[in-house]
């Protein structure tokens, strides 16, 4: 929802400074919610192969253009999954995306992880080691950054990125090809506010778009919008703690694309603008292991 917020990119492209995310939501819910959501307002959508929902974006897509809004006013961003790393796997993928959204270009394509498995399915199991999944050791991030360099002559993506990337992943794909990553999106919120690596984005005009900004609780911890010291300062200045979240991530840059499938809930989600001018509030929230790390899925984590 972008309330006239809105973001230059280093591409020169707008971004939305608030958008919906869709991962982790439940079959079926998807349709919905982004159908709710850009009635609503929204116009920039998270999206990626490894959610297994982007047919019900489709769907929902064709619900909304052009009664409601021209494709050229949304900003739509997907991700290439780890298992189409391979350089001639990756614009594969991408079609593969596009014909599930039933749409022409993305806004934006991303690497999901810098990390890459072999082709066969979205976890291919390791051939000797049990729940483990197979690591591709012989493509690297430069050899699959450098194909998705090459999509931009195709005219089927307007930018191109990175997630979850950290600074040496980022430095180690810019030294072998001299072209920079237009956003890398990654986990932040107070508890994990990534200060070097804003840092870092800022020196290089690299965008930052914030997944979980409400908090990640994969793990059956206190959800951040439940900490006595959110409600506290949402209580404070009359605001829902998602709300509060949300514009602590807006105050520091980010862009921020928060899930949400019901309408009360999208709307409640939105951004407040005056909190964003107010001098940035700060959590007495500590560390803990409700953070996701470095790799999302635990499924993922066991290929570590």
């Amino acid at each position: 929802m972008s309330h006239g917020k809105i973001i230059t990119l280093s591409s020169g492209a707008p971004l939305p400074q608030i958008g919906l995310g869709t991962w982790l939501s439940k079959p079926n819910e998807v349709e919905n919610s982004v159908e709710i959501a850009v009635r609503n307002g929204y116009r920039h959508l998270d999206l990626a192969m490894i959610y297994e929902n982007q047919d019900e974006v489709g769907r929902a897509l064709k619900k909304v253009i052009p009664s409601v809004v021209k494709r050229e006013e949304l900003f739509i961003t997907s991700k290439l999954w780890n298992s189409s790393h391979k350089p001639e796997n990756v614009e594969k993928e991408l079609d593969e995306t596009l014909k599930l959204l039933g749409l022409e270009y993305l806004d934006l394509y991303l690497i999901h992880w810098p990390v890459a498995f072999p082709p066969g399915g979205f976890f291919p199991p390791h051939p000797t080691k049990k729940n483990e999944v197979a690591i591709d050791t012989e493509t690297s991030l430069v050899d699959t950054w450098k194909a998705v360099i090459e999509l931009l002559k195709t005219g089927k993506v307007k930018a191109i990125g990175v997630s979850n990337f950290t600074i040496e992943h980022i430095q180690g794909i810019v030294d072998a090809t001299g072209v920079w990553p237009t956003v890398n999106q990654v986990e932040a919120h107070p508890l994990l506010p990534q200060d070097d690596l804003v840092e870092f984005a800022k020196k290089h005009n690299i965008h930052l778009t914030a997944y979980s900004p409400l908090g990640n609780n994969l793990i059956g911890q206190t959800k951040l919008v439940d900490y006595p010291e959110v409600k506290e300062v949402a209580d404070k200045i009359g605001a829902t703690p998602a709300q509060v979240l949300i514009a602590w991530g807006v105050y520091r840059g980010y862009s921020v694309i928060p899930k949400s499938v019901h309408e009360d809930h999208s709307l409640e989600g939105g951004l407040r603008e005056d909190l964003c001018h107010r001098q940035e509030q700060t959590y007495p929230i500590q560390y803990s292991s409700h953070l996701r790390s470095q790799v999302g899925y635990q499924r993922l984590q066991r290929a570590y």
